[in-house]
């Protein structure tokens, strides 16, 4: 999922340099939904490991 993210934040890079405002604009938003998406399964992945015990890291 993270490697997504990182996927349309280079798009939206790529898009913003060439000046496509609207496509730049959407890839930055669903790279931003990924991430956040991405982030709260890694504390939630966190979160379970060690409520059973075992090694979070």
């Amino acid at each position: 999922m993270l490697s997504w993210a990182l996927v349309f934040f280079v798009l939206a890079v790529i898009a913003g340099f060439l000046g496509f405002a609207a496509l730049a604009g959407l890839a930055a938003a669903i790279a931003k939904v990924l991430f956040l998406i991405f982030l709260v399964l890694l504390v939630l992945s966190f979160a379970l490991r060690a409520w059973r015990g075992k090694s979070v890291l």
